[in-house]
């Protein structure tokens, strides 16, 4: 421990709890709009197709999921593989930056791959991937049967990752859409959104809100045609494949974003949070040096461990007896995967009991921590508690079930019952 960091505040459990309930919206709802609520969340887990709805849900008031399925249509949002390898709901702007920023995580991943990859020179095979993708959205299975065709003595498995790690790579829709059915289909995200990712120096000034010399902002309403996004990439016309044999243009190699920007967002959402609590949410590593730039624009604390937190001068840190209703939250939701100490959001006690296997739960909050995990079981809200609730606390928890089930399924009865969601 630095002289520093012992001379540091002290911020206990609660008072990290409360904090990052604030900066995650659930401790009060939101009146912000679905778009810049993934935003500020700097997106949202979405590794099956429900649970960015969830999450809003939880979060926003006046939310209804069309505002979020009609995001994705307009590509607005999209569906991406960023942090921790994991597939995230974006807005467009922070695909194009936040992609290239973990891009080093995909680079490492990788690594994991690398005897089934023997012989394949992955520049080519990117550039490769890329027309096929952008001719018309491919799915793995046909992305890698066409990858093999050209590298036939590499494994398929290997080679449709390795696609996915050097190339931006979305979901196109109708995947993603509520109440609507796709399997995955994918393209780049340029290709998606009728504009390339940023470059380093672009994705700074993004990330920070600010504009580049001699560049002039778009908004939303005014935006160039050549800035509009072209065809829908899944009614583009047939196309014949390249020849194998046609000169490939290679990706000219552009570094990553300065972490700096996305700190100060992490901190925003997640914070006060140490240099590991933001290296476990992005995947990566040597992030030390960002913090150490950015230190003395940031306040410093320190946990009941020692630990050295960040945080940004003026962010929300509630007192520790501040009211936190319980919430409703998807599975994998970043809340309960965004800290290296995750006892701020998770009691010891309940570790791991929100997943069996390869299975995970949708999780329940009750004062702001874990308290148990729920599930839809056709027109039942299951819910199972980890402890006892008081008969307050379950009045509470009934009375926040049915909201969020009149928020996503209006109009459809339901009933609310206590009782068994992971079967032992």
């Amino acid at each position: 421990m630095t002289k520093t960091t012992a001379s540091a505040p002290v911020l206990g459990t609660r008072a990290l709890n409360r904090a990052t309930l604030d900066r995650q919206l659930l401790l009060r709802r939101s009146g912000m709009s679905a778009k810049a609520a993934v935003g500020h969340l700097l997106g949202l887990q979405a590794q099956n197709v429900k649970p960015p709805y969830y999450a809003l849900a939880a979060r926003l008031d006046g939310f209804a999921p069309e505002e979020l399925s009609a995001l994705m249509a307009d590509r607005e949002v999209v569906r991406i593989v960023t942090m921790r390898s994991t597939i995230h709901t974006h807005t467009a702007e922070d695909c194009l930056t936040l992609r290239p920023l973990v891009q080093p995580a995909r680079d490492r991943e990788l690594t994991h791959f690398r005897k089934g990859l023997e012989g394949v020179d992955l520049d080519r095979l990117a550039a490769f991937a890329r027309d096929l993708v952008e001719r018309r959205p491919r799915t793995m299975k046909e992305l890698r049967e066409a990858l093999l065709v050209e590298w036939p003595d590499a494994d398929p498995q290997a080679l449709a990752v390795a696609a996915r790690c050097k190339l931006p790579l979305v979901q196109v829709t109708p995947r993603g859409l509520w109440g609507r059915s796709g399997q995955v289909a994918l393209t780049t995200a340029e290709h998606w959104l009728g504009r390339p990712a940023d470059t380093a120096r672009q994705a700074e000034h993004r990330l920070t809100g600010a504009t580049p010399p001699g560049e002039h902002r778009l908004t939303e309403a005014v935006r160039p045609a050549e800035h509009r996004p072209t065809r829908p990439a899944d009614t583009a016309p047939p196309a014949e494949h390249r020849p194998t044999d046609a000169p490939l243009a290679r990706p000219t190699p552009t570094p990553a974003p300065a972490p700096d920007a996305t700190v100060l967002r992490y901190l925003a959402a997640f914070g006060p949070a140490s240099v590991k609590d933001m290296q476990t949410w992005a995947g990566l590593t040597r992030l030390r040096e960002a913090f150490e730039r950015l230190r003395p624009e940031l306040r410093v604390f320190r946990d009941e461990h020692g630990v050295e937190l960040f945080d940004l001068p003026d962010a929300p840190r509630p007192a520790e007896d501040t009211p936190a209703p319980p919430r409703f939250l998807p599975e994998f939701d970043n809340l309960l995967l965004s800290h290296a100490d995750r006892t701020r959001v998770v009691p010891q006690e309940y570790w791991g009991r929100s997943w069996q296997g390869n299975q995970a739960y949708c999780t329940l909050l009750v004062d702001g921590f874990l308290a148990g995990v729920w599930k839809l079981d056709g027109n039942t809200l299951v819910v199972e508690p980890f402890g006892r609730l008081t008969k307050a606390q379950r009045e509470e928890v009934v009375e926040e079930g049915q909201r969020m089930l009149a928020t996503l399924y209006p109009g459809t009865p339901y009933d609310i019952r206590f009782g068994t969601v992971v079967q032992k």
